[in-house]
């Protein structure tokens, strides 16, 4: 399934991590062309399902000589590996960077991790909740008078951790075409929130956001929250600048504009807006707004999203089965087939590993199908 063009078409990715970010980052390296790897064995399955466009699946068992001795080979040709242990764990399995970089000098080595190669929470389990809740993010979402709200696993495990990763990936790859060199990336979702969060850290306990469920962007400010409708859907009001709330409340023909700067005018706003929402429905809020330039959009659900006229403008294939291909260049987004079936022997031979020990290899794998695996522990 090489890719023959995109931005990285000729460079080859071994992708041996299994929870979301690592098959995140290595999908959106297929995306732009790279020739990824996936590699699994034994009882640790293959990656995400969802996140498996672009791909070819190979099962290798490094607990053997074949395993192992096919991997290095693989190794000394490609440009990045990635791989998603605890720390210390691929040392063991004879796939740590120091054994890895000696056969290749040049290889992109990526670890993504919760917590980092060090500190005296390395070696813990954690998922994206713990992730958020150690970097400051998690005390800083909802409303102050409940529980902090989980954002799904979107901070931490795609954007902190895939995200970052596949940016560090790229960025190293284009030192290597001036360096020659490789570089060891310790990428943990943990550093990747704490980065994220560097405005908001700033304004932590000033006016812009004294704490959980109050400042600015939070959802105490009136003209910067949902609103229900008459048919109990949710249209998502952001306007925050004066222009923009001007033509919000003239478009509601709300009357003489408050200063909705001032907090004094905030209760008389939220009353506004709330007996204002709730006379006409999503739908018929989204037909008023169309093309009122006020920062009013629907609140949609996932299964609206593919009948959605500007997801349909940028993407007429979107599905939800179906990832969207991203960043989109001037020639247009191209989204590689999906197969989940693993073919290990075909795809070392082709790779250049010799066909016995294609063989072998692939004999003393287990192979399986992407589909239907479960998570195994971090």
């Amino acid at each position: 399934m090489t890719a023959t063009t995109g931005p990285l078409a000729g460079v080859r990715v071994l992708d041996m991590t299994r929870l979301a970010p690592g098959p995140y980052a290595s999908m959106l390296l297929a995306d732009l062309g790279a020739e990824v790897i996936a590699i699994g064995g034994g009882r640790s399955g293959l990656p995400v399902p969802a996140l498996s466009r672009g791909k070819e699946f190979i099962s290798l068992d490094l607990k053997t000589a074949d395993g192992l001795d096919a991997l290095h080979t693989l190794v000394s040709e490609a440009d990045v590996f990635m791989e998603g242990f605890r720390p210390g764990v691929a040392d063991k399995l004879g796939a740590g960077y120091a054994e890895l970089s000696a056969l290749n000098p040049g290889l992109v080595y990526c670890s993504v991790t919760g917590y980092g190669q060090n500190g005296p929470m390395a070696q813990r389990a954690g998922h994206d909740i713990n992730y958020l809740a150690i970097a400051g993010a998690l005390g800083t979402f909802g409303p102050s008078d409940h529980p902090p709200t989980l954002p799904l696993n979107l901070v931490a495990d795609f954007a902190g951790g895939g995200l970052l990763s596949a940016f560090g990936i790229m960025s190293a790859l284009y030192d290597r075409t001036r360096t020659g060199k490789g570089r060891y990336i310790d990428a943990a979702m943990v550093d990747g929130v704490l980065s994220m969060m560097g405005m908001n850290f700033v304004d932590w306990q000033t006016p812009t956001l004294p704490g959980r469920g109050h400042g600015v962007l939070t959802g105490s400010m009136p003209f910067y929250r949902c609103y229900r409708c008459s048919d109990d859907r949710y249209v998502a009001v952001g306007a925050l600048e004066t222009a923009f709330f001007e033509r919000l409340w003239a478009t509601l023909d709300l009357g003489t504009v408050p200063n909705h700067f001032d907090e004094s005018t905030w209760d008389h706003i939220e009353k506004s807006l709330t007996t204002a929402f709730e006379t006409k429905t999503m739908a018929e809020w989204t037909t008023v707004f169309a093309d009122v330039d006020a920062c009013v959009t629907p609140v949609l659900e996932p299964h609206e999203l593919a009948t959605f006229d500007q997801i349909v403008a940028r993407d007429p294939d979107f599905a939800l089965d179906s990832v969207p291909v991203v960043p989109v260049f001037s020639d247009g987004p191209t989204r590689r087939a999906t197969d989940t079936h693993v073919k290990t022997e075909e795809v070392l031979r082709r790779a250049g590993v010799a066909e016995d020990l294609a063989h072998r290899a692939a004999a003393a794998g287990i192979p399986s199908s992407v589909t239907g695996l479960s998570w195994p522990p971090l």
